[in-house]
């Protein structure tokens, strides 16, 4: 996943509502995405990518996910896929054709909803989903058990009436291509430093590494925005009107990682294989938005799209 994350000049942009004053969003289910069933063999643990195109034939603005995995999913990334060609829909591989990704939604709770908030002037916050747009789930399964299961990932998107005003959000995400954990390492900090969209108000921040991680941060300057233990399940900070943060430095991610179970006898790279490789990733959503946006450092370099 080395070129994992952000070239997003091909993304559609589309314009922020500017009306003040809101309606509460219709419940409405736009799509619904459930993933090819996938066998998981009593004490395997693997990641799988889906591969698939939204069904919607007209521009969606989402104001809300809803996701469930079966027994045996630990964790779901829905990624879009803004560059080349991808499998059929429908196909199932081991991740070799990602691409170059952006993540969209992520759920690491068998049901994880997330309803966005209103803007600063109460106008409702949604996601803008183009027509057939080509993405994929990216699943990791682990099954503890002593009997096979099968598992997949549903998700739903619930969109706004055409006619209702809105505040573009999307995703700020950032990807550190330059972990590289010694063996047996303890407390092996990868940090990195970046710019951050001008302007940009964000109403949530959250982490994403694997299992070597023993803790993920997120700083503005010195101040401390997000901080986790649990690589399994991080949470996520939030805000809301009239306390959305806009950064006043730069915003700095930061993972620390025990390299002593079962890779311990290796170097530890990046990559997508949550049994083998690493991450350390920071993910906001943020507006008013022109389309995800984020960094990615390599070689000691960012290299940002703001």
């Amino acid at each position: 996943m080395r070129r994992c994350l952000l070239l997003v000049s091909a993304t559609v942009v589309l314009g922020c509502a500017t009306d003040s004053g809101s309606t509460e969003p219709e419940d409405t289910v736009a799509f619904t995405i459930t993933s090819t069933d996938v066998l998981i063999m009593p004490g395997e643990e693997t990641t799988k990518c889906f591969y698939f195109r939204t069904p919607n034939t007209e521009i969606l603005r989402v104001h809300k996910w809803v996701s469930d995995m079966t027994p045996g999913s630990h964790h779901m990334i829905y990624f879009s896929q803004l560059g080349g060609t991808q499998p059929p829909d429908g196909t199932v591989d081991d991740c070799e054709a990602a691409g170059q990704p952006l993540p969209v939604y992520g759920a690491q709770t068998p049901h994880e909803e997330v309803a966005f908030p209103t803007d600063d002037v109460g106008v409702q916050l949604a996601q803008v989903v183009v027509p057939n747009a080509a993405g994929y789930f990216q699943m990791h399964y682990v099954n503890a058990g002593d009997t096979p299961l099968s598992a997949s990932v549903t998700l739903k998107a619930y969109a706004l009436p055409p006619e209702q005003s809105f505040t573009r959000t999307d995703l700020f995400g950032t990807y550190n291509a330059d972990i590289s954990i010694p063996p047996m390492a303890t407390n092996y900090k990868v940090s990195a430093t970046c710019d951050v969209t001008a302007g940009a108000k964000f109403w949530s921040m959250s982490t994403h590494a694997h299992k070597q991680a023993v803790a993920t941060e997120v700083r503005d300057g010195t101040q401390m925005l997000f901080r986790s233990q649990d690589w399994e399940h991080p949470g996520t900070t939030e805000w809301r009107a009239p306390d959305f943060h806009e950064f006043k430095g730069q915003m700095t991610w930061e993972c620390t990682y025990d390299n002593v179970g079962s890779n311990a006898n290796t170097t530890i790279k990046d990559g997508q294989s949550a049994r083998t490789n690493e991450m350390c990733m920071a993910t906001g959503y943020y507006f008013p938005a022109a389309g995800p946006r984020g960094c990615v450092m390599s070689g000691g370099q960012c290299q940002c799209v703001l």
